[in-house]
């Protein structure tokens, strides 16, 4: 660079203390490529060309220029919640506002109180959920030509709830919580939610895969050489074997058994055989690995901790399903529907290291629902 900004080694500094020498040096490379073409050595320009030209940039030059006071601090969690929950009091009609103001300083106070008493408080997103769920209220309300809480009925609450049956469960949590209130501080005389009832659904409800497209898969982790190494043993692994994240990052040599094709994942009792096809694609890692030069235990070895004796991170696991438009969570629910149908409760929470409530939540129950 003919001129490097003023700030170029403090970043070379910054990086060498927070990254690894060869995450470091790969992003110190990439910066100086793209200062060489950028009009402005300015640190908001040059985060805004990253994010189209280089987003690997991003999260580590955002880190630097904030620490050094080179970016405005970003807003503390509590400003922007307390921001949103003022638009959700704004944003509702006139006539109808005070007495949702009134109710967000009551949820804010049982908040405190319960900080307070060592007890476990609500959250601030559900704080801001109970006042969404009233300022939607309001709006239909106010649309009908109501202008008090008092004139609202059962009946006007039902017509409301119907809008969005899948949120009716979680509207009508925080619609019982303000009128509650409104009784308590006599703005109402009655309470309109006392009648109503939501169907509350238990169990895993979550997405799963066709036993079409886990064949695909399959197939493609099976008989496709050209993937990569990491994809095959964890979509096998995930899909077959009800892997998980961490099982799959921490799994390591000692956790292998080459005699009889079989692995002890981290926090299960017992080793698992694995089938034909899982076990060619965990050599294929070790081949990996081996190709790489590094003396890393864990099987699943990238780049970064090739020179360390580390876990490949989370975000690894995920970005090596990204060609096929999955998460790992995705696979191992499918296996564990399968499992919960087939299997003994009992076997599963020994063989896999689940807990009870935890194996219960992928079981068909005759009792599908129940009310709130």
């Amino acid at each position: 660079m003919p001129a490097p900004p003023s700030w170029w080694s403090g970043l070379a500094a910054h990086l060498a203390a927070h990254r690894h020498p060869i995450y470091a040096a790969d992003l110190i490379a990439t910066t100086a490529r793209l200062l060489l073409h950028a009009e402005s050595c300015d640190p908001h320009s040059l985060l805004a060309r990253a994010k189209s030209d280089a987003p690997e940039l991003v999260g580590a030059l955002t880190d630097f220029f904030r620490t050094h006071g080179h970016l405005d601090p970003p807003p503390h969690l509590a400003d922007r919640r307390a921001t949103e929950r003022r638009s959700r009091i704004e944003s509702t009609p006139t006539p109808l506002r005070p007495q949702a103001k009134k109710f967000a300083a009551f949820l804010l106070l049982q908040r405190e109180q319960a900080e307070q008493l060592g007890l476990r408080p609500n959250q601030l997103k559900t704080i801001e959920i109970r006042l969404t769920a009233v300022r939607d209220l309001a709006l239909h309300l106010h649309t009908e030509g109501h202008t008090n809480w008092a004139s609202v009925t059962t009946a006007h609450l039902e017509s409301f709830l119907a809008l969005n049956p899948a949120l009716r469960a979680s509207r009508l949590a925080g619609l019982r919580q303000f009128f509650a209130y409104a009784h308590y501080s006599k703005a109402i005389l009655h309470n309109p939610t006392d009648p109503i009832t939501a169907v509350q659904h238990r169990g895993f409800h979550g997405p799963t895969l066709t036993l079409t497209q886990q064949r695909t898969l399959y197939q493609r982790w099976t008989t496709h050489h050209d993937i990569h190494p990491h994809e095959a043993f964890i979509g096998l692994a995930a899909l077959l074997h009800a892997a998980t994240i961490t099982e799959l990052r921490q799994l390591s040599d000692t956790g292998i058994n080459p005699h009889h094709h079989s692995v002890h994942f981290p926090g299960r009792s017992l080793a698992i055989p694995l089938d034909d096809a899982t076990w060619t694609a965990l050599q294929r890692c070790q081949e990996h690995r081996h190709q790489l030069g590094s003396d890393n235990p864990h099987l699943l070895v990238t780049r970064l901790t090739r020179t360390h004796h580390g876990p490949a991170g989370a975000a690894h696991i995920r970005d090596t399903l990204a060609p096929t438009g999955l998460r790992p969570r995705i696979l191992r629910s499918t296996r564990l529907l399968t499992l919960a149908d087939e299997l003994d409760a009992k076997i599963l929470t020994t063989s896999l290291g689940m807990s009870y409530a935890g194996v219960a939540h992928y079981r068909p129950s005759p009792n599908l629902t129940k009310p709130m």
